[in-house]
């Protein structure tokens, strides 16, 4: 990762380069935006009689329900283009409308001093700003864009303004420069006008990092000053692999660049030719390369992406930031979607994972000191045994398709899987009676996400017909570090040893009871890993409909013995750097492509 510096690297003759730090991958060629936020009209400040209180109050609280419908609206927008992960970046600006906190603080400030309420909001609101601020703490401080989004939104709203300023100035395709973009103005932001985009403040980790990537568009954050010494108009290429704004690019410099983008597209080329091959290595050995999905849209990508089904289903969008909770039917009509448009290929749906970082927007769920230690997933489900009920009935139906099957997330013990498949059986017993047609024999697995799962891995496996490694949180759990927190994230080694052969005794507990393994979580999608995965024993990988191809890509590349000797030398080394170094070589080895060096001037 390379960090800013203060100032713009003079180059070659010319040309400007400013260091920041990249986020989202790819290269923006073509004319500066310098997007210089109009700054707010004064807060007009007057005096009130103690009679204006309850108007004063009533103003404040028209305009925290206007902007509450404005940040449903975004999250709502996000979801359809970007996916239910995305939107719930928004849960946080929702979880703020509803600080008592602050919103107690406002009305006492408007009644002991008398004054306004766009007054005592701005006040009060920036009092919070600066206090989080001054936190020595680089994550609390990235949560504070989060708190200034929200708060410009409520001022406005309170001034009976249209809304925070915009970029309604842009008309051509062009670079976006700014000193900053809350997450609200990314998520809304016109692909088909901003080429890519890059700020003066922000991380790696801030939500603005996180949507763009998930839109695709080059950025680089972290840029200290640039916005003040560039000028709109200005020719720019936009390096996000390497995180460099390059002003004025020499003949030279956009020769290499064109050659990058080149290799860029004969890499996608490659790749995509392989959407109808099979995900079988050199030595004739399958593997079963299935693709996570979370809406019903996504099977267009599944089947453009060339993957054999889908290994994950996640249910909690049906539930996220909505009123009630969706019925039989309105969850039936959804899996039922997926596993036609899909069939034959399978189709696995997960029961709900709520809790953690997902929560509905009512919030049912209490408020948790350590929400991922909490009430989460197969807890709440079997805590709420009509909500439960009503998911298991729409996936029973469903599976009359005759390609679907299901698991529960976070099973930790016996208990819990005997609890849930009795459910299941009653559920079965009310279908058959109400002469509803269902698959009898559908399969049911469990998500090995806690060590304690793993560890009892041969008792769950004589109960079940597969298992799925969910590697997020298994590493989080395993080694106690929240990957999300950047104090700590980098002690988030999935090569760590102990993760390692938590997985392997899970794999290896499957077949010796004639089960299968998939794996699910995020080194399922890394290519580097791939390799390590396979020499594990997994029969089974699922990724984001965007990674199939690259994942394929290695996978056709490998022998089996070359995998399981990586694996054999990973579970006997104690040095988790030494590990990823050795599956780092045998990718880079056998698939050079796809490791090919992004920087042109390397």
């Amino acid at each position: 990762m390379r960090y800013a510096k203060a100032v713009a690297e003079p180059s070659r003759t010319g040309e400007k380069r400013f260091l920041g730090i990249p986020v989202a991958r790819g290269v923006g060629r073509g004319r500066l935006f310098v997007f210089h936020p109009t700054a707010s009209r004064t807060v007009p400040q007057y005096g009130i009689r103690d009679g204006d209180v309850p108007e004063q109050t009533q103003k404040l609280e028209h305009a925290l329900l206007r902007s509450r419908e404005q940040i449903h609206n975004i999250q709502k927008r996000v979801r359809e283009n970007m996916g239910a992960k995305d939107a719930a970046i928004f849960d946080a600006q929702l979880l703020l409308l509803d600080d008592p906190v602050l919103l107690e603080e406002v009305v006492r400030y408007l009644r002991r001093e008398r004054v306004n309420v766009e007054h005592a909001f701005s006040v009060v609101s920036h009092r919070y700003l600066a206090a989080f601020g001054a936190i020595d703490d680089d994550y609390l401080r990235e949560r504070m864009v989060d708190m200034r989004d929200v708060v410009d939104r409520i001022l406005h709203n309170l001034l009976q303004r249209e809304g925070p300023v915009g970029l309604a100035d842009l008309r051509e395709p062009s670079i976006l420069v700014t000193d900053d973009l809350t997450p609200s103005q990314t998520a809304l932001l016109d692909r088909g006008l901003i080429l890519g985009f890059a700020t003066d403040q922000g991380s790696h980790t801030s939500h603005t990092a996180i949507l763009a990537q998930s839109l695709q568009l080059p950025a680089i954050v972290g840029l200290r000053n640039a916005s003040r010494q560039l000028r709109s108009g200005q020719y720019a290429l936009l390096d996000g692999f390497n995180g460099a704004l390059i002003v004025d690019p020499t003949d030279q410099t956009l020769f290499e660049y064109g050659q990058l983008a080149r290799k860029q597209l004969a890499r996608e080329d490659r790749l995509r030719e392989l959407r109808d091959q099979a995900a079988v290595t050199l030595d004739n050995v399958g593997v079963t390369l299935s693709a996570n999905i979370e809406q019903t849209a996504e099977t267009a990508a599944v089947k453009d992406k060339g993957a054999d089904g889908v290994g994950l289903f996640r249910t909690e969008y049906l539930f996220l930031n909505r009123e009630t909770t969706p019925s039989e039917e309105e969850q039936y009509q959804a899996y039922h979607r997926v596993a036609t448009d899909l069939h034959p290929s399978p189709v696995i749906i997960r029961t709900l994972d709520l809790g953690g970082d997902k929560v509905q927007s009512e919030r049912t769920l209490p408020v948790e000191m350590n929400p991922f230690m909490g009430l989460r997933a197969i807890r709440v489900c079997l805590q709420q045994h009509g909500l439960f009920r009503t998911q298991l009935r729409a996936i029973l139906r469903a599976s009359a398709a005759g390609n679907v099957k299901m698991m529960y997330p976070m099973i930790s013990g016996l208990d819990e899987l005997n609890q849930a498949n009795r459910l299941v059986e009653q559920c079965k017993a009310e279908l058959r009676q109400e002469k509803v047609p269902f698959d009898p024999d559908l399969e049911i697995g469990v998500m090995i996400e806690v060590p304690a799962a793993a560890l009892i891995a041969e008792t769950l496996a004589r109960r079940v017909k597969f298992f799925s490694i969910g590697t997020n949180d298994l590493i989080q759990y395993a080694l106690a570090v929240d990957r999300l927190n950047p104090q700590i994230a980098h002690l988030y080694q999935p090569t760590h040893p102990a993760v390692l052969h938590l997985i392997k005794r899970t794999i290896d507990a499957a077949h010796q009871h004639g089960i299968w393994t998939g794996i699910c979580g995020a080194m399922a999608g890394d290519p580097v890993l791939v390799p390590l995965l396979l020499g594990l024993g997994a029969d089974e990988l699922s990724v984001a409909p965007s990674l199939v191809p690259a994942v394929k890509f290695i996978i056709r590349r490998l022998k089996s013995a070359e995998a399981r000797a990586l694996a054999d030398f990973a579970l006997g080394c104690e040095d988790l750097n030494l590990i990823l170094e050795r599956c780092q070589a045998l990718a880079e080895d056998i698939a050079p492509d796809l490791f090919a060096n992004d920087n042109p001037t390397a």
